[in-house]
């Protein structure tokens, strides 16, 4: 007869990605908040190379980061929070450069 544990179950992966994501932004609010107030970014990386935007948002890099056609990468810096997002603009770029290649 198998079954869990009672009260117990084992997280699943959206669990686990929003607990390392909770954990890497106290991470860097705590490594915003130990630097003097006049030298604080508040964007930055944690760890080494996850990156983090506490700042306002504005359109300038909300469009930056969501419709860049001509980005290196179709990975980028999220335009709030933690870790990554898409941009879409170099998403849509690769596909019609691929449709007009005829791949």
């Amino acid at each position: 007869m198998s079954h869990e544990r009672e009260g117990r179950r084992r997280p699943d992966l959206p669990s686990i990605v929003r607990v390392v994501t909770i954990a890497l932004a106290v991470t860097a609010l705590v490594k915003e908040l130990r630097t003097p107030a006049d030298e604080r970014q508040w964007h930055g990386k944690v760890v080494g190379f996850v990156p983090y935007e506490f700042r306002l948002p504005t359109f300038e890099r909300v469009r930056a980061r969501l419709w860049d056609p001509e980005a290196e990468h179709v990975l980028g810096p999220k335009v709030f929070g933690v870790g990554w997002t898409v941009n879409v603009g170099r998403v849509v770029a690769l596909g019609r450069e691929r449709v007009a290649s005829g791949d």
